[in-house]
Protein backbone atom coordinates (compact mmCIF):
# COMPACT_ATOMS: atom_id res chain seq x y z
CA UNK A 1 0.00 0.00 0.00
CA UNK A 2 1.22 3.80 -0.77
CA UNK A 3 2.89 5.16 2.24
CA UNK A 4 1.77 8.28 1.49
CA UNK A 5 -1.92 7.33 1.74
CA UNK A 6 -1.43 5.17 4.54
CA UNK A 7 -0.12 7.90 6.37
CA UNK A 8 -2.65 10.12 5.65
CA UNK A 9 -5.60 7.53 6.83
CA UNK A 10 -3.85 7.89 10.49
CA UNK A 11 -3.21 11.43 10.32
CA UNK A 12 -7.07 12.29 9.37
CA UNK A 13 -8.33 9.37 11.81
CA UNK A 14 -6.76 10.56 14.87
CA UNK A 15 -7.84 14.08 14.40
CA UNK A 16 -10.97 13.49 14.04
CA UNK A 17 -10.63 11.19 17.34
CA UNK A 18 -12.56 13.06 19.84
CA UNK A 19 -13.60 12.40 23.89
CA UNK A 20 -17.02 11.36 23.47
CA UNK A 21 -19.65 11.52 26.09
CA UNK A 22 -18.83 8.98 28.73
CA UNK A 23 -21.42 6.57 29.33
CA UNK A 24 -19.94 3.71 32.34
CA UNK A 25 -20.64 0.28 30.64
CA UNK A 26 -21.36 -2.58 32.59
CA UNK A 27 -17.85 -4.24 30.90
CA UNK A 28 -15.92 -1.57 32.47
CA UNK A 29 -14.88 -3.68 35.59
CA UNK A 30 -14.41 -6.85 33.18
CA UNK A 31 -11.46 -4.89 31.01
CA UNK A 32 -9.76 -3.00 33.71
CA UNK A 33 -8.52 -6.45 35.41
CA UNK A 34 -6.51 -6.93 31.95
CA UNK A 35 -4.95 -4.13 31.20
CA UNK A 36 -1.79 -4.70 32.14
CA UNK A 37 -1.50 -8.40 31.34
CA UNK A 38 0.18 -9.49 28.26
CA UNK A 39 -2.73 -10.76 26.40
CA UNK A 40 -4.88 -9.24 23.85
CA UNK A 41 -7.99 -7.70 24.90
CA UNK A 42 -10.46 -8.47 21.77
CA UNK A 43 -13.80 -6.28 22.23
CA UNK A 44 -16.54 -8.41 20.24
CA UNK A 45 -20.33 -7.10 18.86
CA UNK A 46 -22.24 -5.67 16.47
CA UNK A 47 -20.76 -2.71 14.62
CA UNK A 48 -22.20 0.65 16.35
CA UNK A 49 -22.86 -0.81 19.50
CA UNK A 50 -19.93 1.18 20.69
CA UNK A 51 -16.85 -0.73 20.65
CA UNK A 52 -14.22 2.06 20.30
CA UNK A 53 -15.71 4.58 22.25
CA UNK A 54 -15.73 1.62 25.33
CA UNK A 55 -11.84 1.33 24.68
CA UNK A 56 -11.01 4.47 24.06
CA UNK A 57 -12.55 5.82 27.42
CA UNK A 58 -10.37 3.69 29.06
CA UNK A 59 -7.23 3.80 27.16
CA UNK A 60 -7.47 7.28 27.82
CA UNK A 61 -8.08 6.85 31.80
CA UNK A 62 -4.97 4.13 32.06
CA UNK A 63 -3.10 5.03 29.53
CA UNK A 64 -3.64 8.60 27.81
CA UNK A 65 -1.00 9.27 24.86
CA UNK A 66 0.40 5.90 25.15
CA UNK A 67 -1.42 3.82 22.21
CA UNK A 68 -1.47 3.75 18.48
CA UNK A 69 -5.31 3.90 16.82
CA UNK A 70 -6.37 2.48 13.79
CA UNK A 71 -9.52 1.66 12.36
CA UNK A 72 -9.32 -1.09 9.17
CA UNK A 73 -13.34 0.11 8.76
CA UNK A 74 -12.07 3.11 6.42
CA UNK A 75 -12.79 2.00 2.94
CA UNK A 76 -9.14 4.06 2.03
CA UNK A 77 -7.64 1.00 3.73
CA UNK A 78 -8.93 -1.69 1.13
CA UNK A 79 -6.16 -2.48 0.00
CA UNK A 80 -3.98 -2.66 3.45
CA UNK A 81 -2.61 -6.49 3.70
CA UNK A 82 -0.63 -8.04 6.62
CA UNK A 83 2.81 -7.06 4.89
CA UNK A 84 1.51 -3.30 5.85
CA UNK A 85 2.05 -3.65 8.99
CA UNK A 86 5.95 -2.72 9.64
CA UNK A 87 5.35 0.19 7.45
CA UNK A 88 1.97 1.13 9.25
CA UNK A 89 4.31 0.60 12.57
CA UNK A 90 7.28 3.28 10.90
CA UNK A 91 4.47 5.58 10.29
CA UNK A 92 3.21 5.49 14.13
CA UNK A 93 6.76 5.99 14.88
CA UNK A 94 7.42 8.70 12.89
CA UNK A 95 4.71 11.06 13.81
CA UNK A 96 3.91 9.61 17.00
CA UNK A 97 7.00 8.43 19.12
CA UNK A 98 7.49 4.93 20.60
CA UNK A 99 4.59 3.20 22.08
CA UNK A 100 3.85 0.01 23.27
CA UNK A 101 -0.06 -0.20 23.00
CA UNK A 102 -1.79 -0.95 19.68
CA UNK A 103 -5.51 0.11 19.23
CA UNK A 104 -6.85 -1.76 16.02
CA UNK A 105 -10.35 -1.40 15.21
CA UNK A 106 -12.49 -3.93 13.07
CA UNK A 107 -9.46 -5.74 12.48
CA UNK A 108 -10.92 -8.75 11.47
CA UNK A 109 -10.85 -6.65 7.91
CA UNK A 110 -7.25 -7.57 7.06
CA UNK A 111 -6.61 -11.11 6.22
CA UNK A 112 -3.34 -12.85 8.39
CA UNK A 113 -3.64 -9.61 10.76
CA UNK A 114 -2.74 -12.30 13.66
CA UNK A 115 0.36 -12.45 12.36
CA UNK A 116 1.54 -9.01 13.44
CA UNK A 117 -0.19 -9.67 16.26
CA UNK A 118 1.51 -12.86 17.30
CA UNK A 119 4.73 -11.11 16.46
CA UNK A 120 4.64 -7.92 18.10
CA UNK A 121 3.32 -9.40 21.70
CA UNK A 122 6.14 -11.72 21.26
CA UNK A 123 8.33 -8.05 21.20
CA UNK A 124 6.36 -6.57 24.16
CA UNK A 125 3.55 -5.23 22.53
CA UNK A 126 -0.07 -5.07 23.90
CA UNK A 127 -3.24 -4.92 21.89
CA UNK A 128 -6.56 -3.71 22.39
CA UNK A 129 -8.90 -4.83 19.31
CA UNK A 130 -12.27 -4.42 18.37
CA UNK A 131 -14.16 -7.09 15.53
CA UNK A 132 -17.77 -7.07 14.41
CA UNK A 133 -17.26 -10.36 12.91
CA UNK A 134 -17.37 -13.76 15.67
CA UNK A 135 -16.36 -16.39 12.92
CA UNK A 136 -13.46 -14.88 11.05
CA UNK A 137 -12.09 -13.83 14.78
CA UNK A 138 -12.23 -17.12 16.46
CA UNK A 139 -10.40 -18.98 13.67
CA UNK A 140 -7.71 -16.38 13.79
CA UNK A 141 -7.23 -16.93 17.27
CA UNK A 142 -8.03 -20.21 17.70
CA UNK A 143 -4.36 -20.87 15.75
CA UNK A 144 -1.53 -18.38 15.91
CA UNK A 145 -3.23 -16.85 18.81
CA UNK A 146 -4.76 -19.34 21.72
CA UNK A 147 -4.38 -18.41 25.31
CA UNK A 148 -2.96 -15.18 24.28
CA UNK A 149 -6.58 -13.13 24.29
CA UNK A 150 -9.45 -12.10 25.99
CA UNK A 151 -12.46 -11.83 24.64
CA UNK A 152 -15.36 -9.48 25.66
CA UNK A 153 -18.90 -9.21 24.25
CA UNK A 154 -20.08 -5.99 23.82
CA UNK A 155 -23.91 -5.69 23.73
CA UNK A 156 -25.75 -2.37 23.11
CA UNK A 157 -26.99 -0.47 25.79
CA UNK A 158 -28.39 -2.64 28.85
CA UNK A 159 -31.04 -0.87 30.75
CA UNK A 160 -28.93 0.26 33.28
CA UNK A 161 -26.67 2.26 30.67
CA UNK A 162 -29.92 3.30 29.43
CA UNK A 163 -30.77 4.80 32.53
CA UNK A 164 -27.18 6.28 32.70
CA UNK A 165 -27.91 7.67 29.30
CA UNK A 166 -30.57 9.20 30.22
CA UNK A 167 -28.66 10.74 33.30
CA UNK A 168 -31.62 9.11 35.31
CA UNK A 169 -30.15 7.78 38.73
CA UNK A 170 -31.43 5.26 40.84
CA UNK A 171 -31.19 5.52 44.71
CA UNK A 172 -31.36 2.52 46.99
CA UNK A 173 -35.08 2.55 47.96
CA UNK A 174 -36.65 3.48 44.16
CA UNK A 175 -38.22 0.25 44.12
CA UNK A 176 -40.12 0.71 47.39
CA UNK A 177 -41.62 4.19 46.02
CA UNK A 178 -44.89 3.61 44.06
CA UNK A 179 -44.14 7.34 42.14
CA UNK A 180 -40.72 5.71 41.73
CA UNK A 181 -41.17 2.25 40.31
CA UNK A 182 -43.94 4.20 37.72
CA UNK A 183 -41.52 6.10 36.51
CA UNK A 184 -39.03 2.81 36.02
CA UNK A 185 -41.66 1.13 34.39
CA UNK A 186 -42.37 4.02 31.70
CA UNK A 187 -38.46 4.45 30.90
CA UNK A 188 -38.26 0.62 30.89
CA UNK A 189 -41.06 0.60 28.21
CA UNK A 190 -39.37 3.65 26.31
CA UNK A 191 -36.28 1.31 26.25
CA UNK A 192 -38.19 -1.45 24.92
CA UNK A 193 -38.81 0.77 21.99
CA UNK A 194 -35.29 2.80 21.41
CA UNK A 195 -33.25 0.25 22.16
CA UNK A 196 -29.57 0.51 23.14
CA UNK A 197 -28.07 1.67 20.12
CA UNK A 198 -25.58 4.33 21.48
CA UNK A 199 -25.61 6.56 18.00
CA UNK A 200 -29.38 6.56 17.53
CA UNK A 201 -30.28 7.17 21.41
CA UNK A 202 -28.14 10.15 20.80
CA UNK A 203 -29.80 11.57 17.61
CA UNK A 204 -32.87 10.00 17.50
CA UNK A 205 -32.98 9.42 13.87
CA UNK A 206 -34.19 6.16 12.40
CA UNK A 207 -31.71 6.14 9.15
CA UNK A 208 -29.14 5.08 11.73
CA UNK A 209 -30.49 1.76 12.65
CA UNK A 210 -31.36 1.24 9.42
CA UNK A 211 -28.23 2.05 7.54
CA UNK A 212 -26.85 0.20 10.41
CA UNK A 213 -28.92 -2.98 9.37
CA UNK A 214 -28.44 -2.31 5.61
CA UNK A 215 -24.43 -2.45 6.71
CA UNK A 216 -24.40 -6.04 7.87
CA UNK A 217 -26.08 -7.51 5.08
CA UNK A 218 -24.26 -5.68 2.26
CA UNK A 219 -20.66 -4.85 3.96
CA UNK A 220 -20.62 -7.79 6.52
CA UNK A 221 -22.51 -10.74 5.00
CA UNK A 222 -22.69 -10.36 1.02
CA UNK A 223 -19.47 -9.13 0.38
CA UNK A 224 -17.84 -11.05 2.90
CA UNK A 225 -19.29 -14.07 1.94
CA UNK A 226 -19.43 -13.53 -1.77
CA UNK A 227 -23.24 -14.24 -1.72
CA UNK A 228 -24.81 -14.24 -4.69
CA UNK A 229 -28.55 -14.71 -3.82
CA UNK A 230 -28.69 -11.06 -1.99
CA UNK A 231 -33.01 -11.36 -2.42
CA UNK A 232 -32.84 -14.38 -0.94
CA UNK A 233 -30.69 -13.32 2.35
CA UNK A 234 -32.95 -10.01 2.32
CA UNK A 235 -35.76 -11.88 2.66
CA UNK A 236 -34.97 -14.83 5.21
CA UNK A 237 -33.02 -11.58 7.42
CA UNK A 238 -36.32 -9.79 7.05
CA UNK A 239 -38.67 -12.95 8.27
CA UNK A 240 -36.28 -13.91 11.07
CA UNK A 241 -36.71 -9.84 12.35
CA UNK A 242 -40.83 -10.19 12.09
CA UNK A 243 -40.59 -13.68 13.82
CA UNK A 244 -38.53 -12.99 17.17
CA UNK A 245 -39.01 -15.44 19.45
CA UNK A 246 -40.63 -17.48 17.97
CA UNK A 247 -39.36 -21.20 16.78
CA UNK A 248 -37.84 -22.03 13.49
CA UNK A 249 -36.82 -24.87 11.51
CA UNK A 250 -34.09 -24.51 8.46
CA UNK A 251 -36.65 -26.81 6.15
CA UNK A 252 -39.94 -24.55 6.81
CA UNK A 253 -37.78 -21.45 6.34
CA UNK A 254 -36.39 -23.08 3.06
CA UNK A 255 -40.14 -24.11 1.96
CA UNK A 256 -41.65 -20.65 3.41
CA UNK A 257 -38.69 -18.22 0.97
CA UNK A 258 -37.93 -21.13 -1.81
CA UNK A 259 -34.25 -20.97 -0.60
CA UNK A 260 -32.26 -23.91 -2.49
CA UNK A 261 -31.00 -26.39 0.03
CA UNK A 262 -31.11 -26.62 4.36
CA UNK A 263 -27.52 -26.21 3.72
CA UNK A 264 -27.66 -22.80 2.57
CA UNK A 265 -30.22 -21.79 5.48
CA UNK A 266 -28.05 -23.15 7.80
CA UNK A 267 -25.13 -20.87 6.43
CA UNK A 268 -27.33 -17.73 5.95
CA UNK A 269 -28.25 -17.92 9.58
CA UNK A 270 -24.88 -18.40 10.43
CA UNK A 271 -23.25 -15.43 8.42
CA UNK A 272 -26.13 -13.34 10.20
CA UNK A 273 -25.20 -14.59 14.06
CA UNK A 274 -21.50 -14.36 12.84
CA UNK A 275 -22.78 -10.46 12.30
CA UNK A 276 -23.67 -10.72 15.77
CA UNK A 277 -27.67 -8.99 14.29
CA UNK A 278 -29.64 -12.64 15.67
CA UNK A 279 -29.08 -15.65 18.27
CA UNK A 280 -30.57 -18.64 17.80
CA UNK A 281 -30.91 -21.21 20.87
CA UNK A 282 -31.75 -24.88 21.35
CA UNK A 283 -34.81 -26.41 23.03
CA UNK A 284 -33.06 -28.02 25.36
CA UNK A 285 -33.15 -31.88 25.63
CA UNK A 286 -30.77 -34.24 27.72
CA UNK A 287 -30.47 -36.25 24.63
CA UNK A 288 -27.74 -34.09 21.66
CA UNK A 289 -29.88 -35.68 18.60
CA UNK A 290 -33.08 -34.26 19.99
CA UNK A 291 -31.56 -31.11 20.43
CA UNK A 292 -30.22 -30.82 17.18
CA UNK A 293 -33.31 -31.70 15.48
CA UNK A 294 -35.68 -29.38 17.48
CA UNK A 295 -36.94 -26.54 16.25
CA UNK A 296 -34.57 -23.71 16.89
CA UNK A 297 -36.07 -19.71 18.21
CA UNK A 298 -34.47 -16.79 17.16
CA UNK A 299 -33.67 -13.48 18.98
CA UNK A 300 -32.14 -10.22 17.44
CA UNK A 301 -29.66 -7.79 19.02
CA UNK A 302 -31.62 -4.92 19.34
CA UNK A 303 -35.63 -4.23 19.91
CA UNK A 304 -35.30 -0.46 18.22
CA UNK A 305 -34.26 -2.76 14.97
CA UNK A 306 -37.29 -5.30 15.85
CA UNK A 307 -39.55 -2.22 15.57
CA UNK A 308 -37.93 -0.03 12.30
CA UNK A 309 -36.80 -3.07 10.24
CA UNK A 310 -39.71 -6.23 11.07
CA UNK A 311 -42.96 -6.48 9.10
CA UNK A 312 -45.99 -6.22 11.74
CA UNK A 313 -48.57 -4.21 11.98
CA UNK A 314 -47.78 -2.87 15.27
CA UNK A 315 -45.55 -2.77 18.17
CA UNK A 316 -45.77 -6.70 19.91
CA UNK A 317 -44.46 -5.65 23.43
CA UNK A 318 -44.50 -9.05 24.36
CA UNK A 319 -42.10 -9.86 21.35
CA UNK A 320 -39.92 -6.96 22.62
CA UNK A 321 -39.80 -8.22 26.07
CA UNK A 322 -39.02 -11.28 25.28
CA UNK A 323 -36.26 -10.10 23.27
CA UNK A 324 -34.44 -7.29 25.97
CA UNK A 325 -34.52 -10.58 28.80
CA UNK A 326 -32.83 -12.57 26.23
CA UNK A 327 -30.28 -10.19 25.70
CA UNK A 328 -29.84 -9.37 29.24
CA UNK A 329 -29.42 -13.15 30.43
CA UNK A 330 -26.56 -12.93 27.12
CA UNK A 331 -24.97 -10.02 29.14
CA UNK A 332 -24.79 -12.20 31.71
CA UNK A 333 -23.12 -14.78 30.27
CA UNK A 334 -25.49 -17.30 30.72
CA UNK A 335 -26.08 -20.99 28.50
CA UNK A 336 -29.39 -20.06 27.34
CA UNK A 337 -32.11 -22.77 25.99
CA UNK A 338 -35.77 -22.60 25.60
CA UNK A 339 -37.96 -26.31 26.84
CA UNK A 340 -41.10 -27.70 26.49
CA UNK A 341 -42.63 -30.14 28.86
CA UNK A 342 -44.18 -33.71 27.89
CA UNK A 343 -47.12 -32.37 27.52
CA UNK A 344 -46.29 -29.40 25.28
CA UNK A 345 -45.85 -26.47 27.41
CA UNK A 346 -43.51 -23.85 26.55
CA UNK A 347 -40.58 -22.73 29.00
CA UNK A 348 -39.23 -18.99 27.17
CA UNK A 349 -35.76 -19.60 28.67
CA UNK A 350 -34.00 -22.98 30.80
CA UNK A 351 -30.53 -21.26 32.41
CA UNK A 352 -27.83 -23.75 32.59
CA UNK A 353 -24.07 -24.11 34.25
CA UNK A 354 -22.32 -26.87 33.78
CA UNK A 355 -24.50 -29.71 34.02
CA UNK A 356 -26.70 -28.01 36.22
CA UNK A 357 -30.02 -26.45 35.15
CA UNK A 358 -29.86 -23.24 37.40
CA UNK A 359 -33.09 -21.39 37.06
CA UNK A 360 -36.58 -21.21 34.45
CA UNK A 361 -37.58 -18.12 33.26
CA UNK A 362 -41.20 -16.86 31.93
CA UNK A 363 -41.36 -14.08 29.94
CA UNK A 364 -45.18 -12.18 29.81
CA UNK A 365 -46.15 -8.80 29.35
CA UNK A 366 -50.06 -9.68 30.57
CA UNK A 367 -49.48 -11.15 33.95
CA UNK A 368 -52.99 -8.65 35.52
CA UNK A 369 -54.71 -11.53 33.41
CA UNK A 370 -55.82 -14.38 36.16
CA UNK A 371 -55.58 -16.91 32.65
CA UNK A 372 -52.67 -15.79 31.28
CA UNK A 373 -50.82 -15.99 34.90
CA UNK A 374 -52.50 -19.42 36.00
CA UNK A 375 -50.93 -20.76 32.55
CA UNK A 376 -47.70 -19.40 32.97
CA UNK A 377 -47.10 -20.61 36.73
CA UNK A 378 -48.53 -24.53 35.34
CA UNK A 379 -45.98 -24.56 32.78
CA UNK A 380 -43.54 -23.67 35.40
CA UNK A 381 -44.50 -25.76 37.90
CA UNK A 382 -44.60 -28.70 35.08
CA UNK A 383 -41.34 -28.07 34.23
CA UNK A 384 -39.83 -27.51 37.55
CA UNK A 385 -40.78 -31.04 38.76
CA UNK A 386 -39.52 -32.19 35.01
CA UNK A 387 -36.37 -30.90 35.59
CA UNK A 388 -35.77 -31.08 38.66
CA UNK A 389 -34.98 -27.74 39.25
CA UNK A 390 -36.06 -25.40 42.35
CA UNK A 391 -35.38 -21.93 40.80
CA UNK A 392 -37.91 -20.10 38.25
CA UNK A 393 -39.28 -16.65 37.87
CA UNK A 394 -41.72 -14.91 35.52
CA UNK A 395 -40.55 -11.65 34.14
CA UNK A 396 -42.94 -8.89 33.53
Amino acid sequence: MDKSILKNVVLKQNNKMKQQRIIERDKFTAVERHLQSPHAVVVTGIRRCGKSTFLKQLLDHYHPDEYYHLNFEDERLLDFSVEDFSQLYEIFIELYGKKNIFFLDELQNVPKWEVFVRRMQDSGFKFFITGSNASLLSQEFGTRLTGRNIVVNLYPFSFGEFLRFQEYKIDANALLISEKRAELRSLYVDYLVKGGMPEYLQYDDPAIIKNIYENIIYRDIVARYNISEVKALRELSLYLISNVAKPYSYNNLRNILGLGSVTTVKNYIQYLENSYLYFSINCFSYSLKQQSVAKKKIYCIDTCMINMIAFQFSPNNGQFLENAVFLELKRRGHEIFYYKTKNNLEIDFLIRQGTEITQLIQVSDNLHDAKTRACEIKALLTAMQELQCNSSAIMD
